[in-house]
């Protein structure tokens, strides 16, 4: 009973914890039912411990490439651009502008929170291993014909002026992700991709409780379930503020609301990541190793 394995036992545990069955919660059931829902997505988009980083591969379509393309309309080229016209007066007479947009995006499952980067879709920046062209390839070729004379020391100096190079001249695809859409943009040159080519999506997916029921015995879901759940309860005794019951008992219907508040607001103050200006602040960063501090707080 202690440690909840779904859903309904999650509930049952916050009713406990605010004195069920001694008391009667004056929650109903589609209350209680919508306070699990807004605990689950708090949990998988605030906490740590809700998401795992995942790397997605997307094989690209020609439709990809043709909606990704930029096509002016005025020259017939229709395929995924959307049209906003805007309309104003100037000088007491109607102007409109027309603004197009193309759809260069991909749709993500609906499990994806976060973007964190793709990789690069083709072998011809110059580095890489399998481009025979490549100057990596070049360079790896040469020094490994003369094994005996092979200096590492040289050939990583020679490597990472390579990647500098690289850097400089070839940027990183640029991404624009919401996920309220789960769309991924993509600011990229169309013109360099081809059909079939894979995408490596570096993101990151929520943990669904009902396939990993662990989740429902985490010990930030289950405090803060049961703070939502006394918040909830004291909102709908505070309209019966006043109303004496038998014995001339009162309920305090706003002192439950207000301790359901401090212990909400007290909880998602250790578990929210905290930025990078509090860590500076609460944590000195060593400039000696560059270490951040990766202690977990509960």
């Amino acid at each position: 009973m202690a440690q909840p394995a779904s859903r309904q036992d999650l509930i049952d545990y916050a009713l406990r914890q605010n004195g069920a069955p001694v008391l009667e919660i004056n929650v109903a059931e589609e209350q209680l039912q919508d306070l699990m829902d807004d605990a689950i997505q708090y949990y998988q988009e605030r906490h740590y411990d809700g998401i795992t980083k995942v790397f997605l591969k997307y094989k690209v379509t020609q439709e990809d490439i043709d909606r990704g393309k930029v096509k002016d309309p005025a020259q017939g080229g229709q395929t995924g651009i959307t049209t906003t016209t805007a309309t104003t007066s100037i000088n007491s007479v109607s102007t409109s502008f027309d603004y197009y947009e193309n759809s260069n995006y991909i749709q993500l499952p609906p499990n994806i929170i976060g973007i964190e980067k793709i990789f690069r879709f083709d072998s011809s920046q110059g580095l890489s291993m399998t481009n025979m062209f490549s100057f990596k390839y070049q360079l790896a070729l040469n020094d490994m014909y003369n094994f005996g004379n092979f200096e590492l020391l040289g050939y990583a100096m020679a490597l990472t002026r390579l990647e500098t190079i690289n850097f400089l001249l070839n940027t990183q695809k640029q991404v624009r992700f919401n996920i309220r859409q789960n769309r991924l943009y993509l600011d990229i040159d169309w013109n360099e991709i081809s059909a079939n080519d894979y995408l490596i999506i570096d993101c990151s997916s929520a943990i669904n409780p009902d396939d990993f029921t662990n989740v429902y015995n985490d010990p930030f879901l289950k405090r803060y379930l049961s703070a939502l759940v006394k918040r909830q309860w004291g909102s709908n005794l505070i309209k019966f503020q006043g109303v004496k019951l038998p014995g001339g008992t009162e309920l305090n219907g706003r002192q439950i609301y207000d301790d359901g508040q401090r212990e909400i607001d007290e909880i998602r103050g250790v578990s929210t990541h905290p930025g990078i200006f509090e860590l500076l602040l609460n944590n000195p960063v060593s400039y000696t190793h560059l270490t951040l501090p990766t202690k977990r707080i509960v």
